[in-house]
């Protein structure tokens, strides 16, 4: 975990959300070595955050610590400093927010949206929320992660940017966002690297339909063998269906109303500043209505599959036919030609009979990726 990528305290707040997760999925050492911290120093934090709470995990100072009684005035003051920090949040959230920070008496969320409208903070849209889609959600961290790229911007320094976001399905956790100056394959790989080290392997991904996820007439890319060798699911949303990959396109639409469409940057080490605060106030301080006003690090667990170095060999069972698919695509079988897709160029795949006569599943590692029909068609 980047330590001295990101804020300590936000580190500090992710770590303990994991630590004290009763769902955690991963031993408390493995956790530590995650984050490259002593096991010493996770149970200093954890048992500081149990005293505390928030404040138990800044540096400490000589200081006295005080805690004045705030009037009528004041937490007027607070609900407003929050709205004017966070621009899209609404009474519910800053609620949250303010007892997160240890205040009393904080106002319902009505009074709070009261408050905004004397102020003149609220938007006129504000009024009337559309419908969420009604969504499948997966029971548990790590089922699936959605991924996307956030249409991208140019920059004051020239050229552009191009936002990657991967959303945990389960708990909305925002794995990354990361400022990419393309969409190439190599560029996502390398991101994901970096990722996967930090959180683990999901069991599962979808991605849209375009570059460089898939696109036609292949629906699978050389990132999508590289993410099936590491024993990922690769899927890809329905067109029509924005409910598919739902998630991620709200998480961007967040994005950009509370980031990007007031925010001007000068090149992508700017951007990858602002990403990286606003995620952790995304994961660490924004409660999520879907969650029950929970954050996404409460709700999420890192995956207990590490990320390994390097890949282990492609191994099929006795039964499966083994044919090596051809620099076009193709493979051969019993006299015939089938097109399997270039991205597998040079790899194994196995074909397995199936109750069908004559038709036969095609796998790629553990992904079944298409069916043959000796019969034809």
């Amino acid at each position: 975990m980047p330590w001295k990528e990101r804020s300590l305290m936000s580190l500090r707040q992710e770590f303990v959300a994991f630590a004290l997760n009763v769902k955690r999925s991963i031993s408390l050492q493995a956790l530590c070595d995650r984050f490259k911290i002593s096991p010493k120093t996770g149970y200093k934090w954890v048992t500081r955050y149990r005293a505390e709470g928030d404040k138990g995990l800044q540096n400490r100072t000589r200081r006295p610590h005080h805690s004045p009684s705030k009037t009528a005035e004041a937490m007027e003051g607070a609900v407003l400093r929050v709205r004017d920090e966070h621009l899209a949040w609404g009474g519910r959230k800053i609620r949250k927010s303010l007892l997160q920070e240890g205040l009393e008496r904080v106002p319902a969320p009505s009074t709070i949206t009261e408050i905004l409208r004397r102020h003149d903070r609220l938007n006129p849209e504000e009024a009337s929320k559309h419908k969420a889609w009604q969504r499948f959600v997966h029971e548990a961290p790590n089922r699936l992660w959605q991924m996307d790229f956030k249409g991208h911007f140019g920059l004051e320094s020239g050229g552009r940017c191009h936002p990657l976001t991967l959303v945990d399905d389960h708990s909305r956790f925002a794995l990354g966002v990361r400022a990419c100056g393309d969409e190439q394959e190599r560029t996502v790989q390398r991101e994901l690297k970096g990722i996967f080290r930090d959180y683990g392997l999901p069991e599962a991904m979808i991605m849209d339909n375009g570059a460089p996820w898939g696109h036609y007439p292949d629906r699978f890319t050389k990132l999508s063998v590289w993410l099936i060798r590491l024993g990922i699911h690769v899927s890809h949303s329905r067109g029509g269906h924005p409910q598919t990959h739902g998630k991620n396109e709200r998480f961007n639409r967040t994005l950009k109303v509370e980031l990007l469409q007031s925010g001007i940057f000068h090149d992508l080490e700017h951007c990858q500043e602002a990403f990286d605060r606003w995620r952790d106030v995304y994961n660490l301080k924004r409660p999520h209505e879907a969650l029950g006003m929970k954050t996404p690090a409460e709700c999420y667990q890192p995956s207990s599959r590490s990320f390994p170095e390097v890949l282990e060999p492609i191994e099929y069972g006795p039964e499966d036919m083994i044919r090596k698919v051809q620099y076009n695509g193709e493979i051969h079988y019993r006299g015939q030609t089938f097109v399997i897709g270039y991205a597998f160029h040079g790899h194994p795949v196995a074909l397995r009979a199936t109750t069908e006569d004559g038709v036969w599943d095609v796998y790629f590692c553990q992904q079944k990726i298409s069916t043959v029909n000796l019969k034809g068609s």
